[in-house]
């Protein structure tokens, strides 16, 4: 019984707000001296695009296996917190993961495993090529490569901009959740079924935190929003040089077409392979 209470206390403390704060902030901003990290945009964008559209329409396991291979290795070299992490294991589990898990302890034989497999190895494979580039690139260098391939400025300025609102959404919901908590009694938590019963507070006490939270980002971003109308925010979206000036930083080195050179030779040996067997 003791074991089952240090277990739930050590699952309450890493589910606390400073722990999510802290994994969100690391995985937008702590992870800048990776070698994903150090790419050009332009060059990650369009090997997202291969990876995160070829395999829907190839079903040979061999290939799909190299594959996935190859982005968990990026995903390893882009050093995405752990967070991140279990939220794609999780979501991969809830959408096929569990019907392979199912279909086996019934015993399910290898005709309906292996079609099962192929799709979760599908939803795998794009999901971790997202973790790769939009978890471990900079955001102001992921907006200025879709910028270079000609998406608007109010959507590149938005992906920047809403990775700078994490840490102010993060301390507004931390703050949100304090002044319920002054104004609550919550339960008594020294049992296990207290415990059951202080988790289900914490849960009401996020749902009724959500509307509060919006509005008051929305207040600020309305404030961000006329600060950027005051300083001329729409001339320069709209102005040549501007884009010039800010796109003049991507360059495409030796460390990006040797990372080109390694993924197309690894998926040509991957579809030789699938080819041979």
């Amino acid at each position: 019984m003791k074991a089952v209470d240090k277990l739930s206390e050590s699952i309450l403390d890493k589910l606390s707000i400073d722990f999510l704060r802290s994994q969100v902030l690391k995985n937008a901003y702590g992870n800048n001296d990776t070698v994903i990290a150090a790419m050009d945009p332009r060059v990650l964008i369009v090997w997202y695009l291969f990876f995160g559209l070829v395999p829907w329409f190839v079903s040979d396991l061999p290939f799909l296996l190299g594959c996935f291979v190859l982005v968990t290795a990026t995903t390893i070299l882009a050093h995405v917190a752990g967070l991140v992490l279990f939220l794609f294991g999780l979501g991969v589990f809830s959408q096929t993961g569990y019907l392979l898990v199912v279909t086996w302890l019934f015993g399910g034989d290898a005709s309906a495993i292996a079609p099962l497999l192929v799709l979760t190895l599908k939803v795998a494979t794009v999901s971790l090529a997202s973790v790769t580039v939009f978890s471990g690139m900079d955001p102001d260098k992921l907006a200025n490569g879709l910028m270079w391939f000609g998406c608007p400025e109010q959507l590149s300025f938005s992906i920047s901009y809403a990775y700078r609102m994490l840490p102010i959404l993060m301390e507004e919901f931390q703050n949100v959740l304090l002044s319920y908590r002054l104004r609550g009694n919550p339960p008594a938590h020294d049992t296990l079924l207290g415990k059951i019963r202080y988790l289900a507070y914490q849960i009401r006490i996020i749902i009724c935190a959500f509307y509060p939270l919006m509005l008051n980002t929305a207040k600020r971003s309305r404030t961000t929003v006329e600060v950027l109308e005051i300083k001329g925010y729409r001339y320069a979206a709209a102005n040549p040089e501007v884009k010039k000036l800010k796109l003049a930083a991507l360059k495409v080195t030796n460390n990006d077409l040797l990372f080109l050179a390694l993924s197309f030779v690894w998926v040509a040996a991957a579809f030789l392979t699938s080819t041979l067997l």
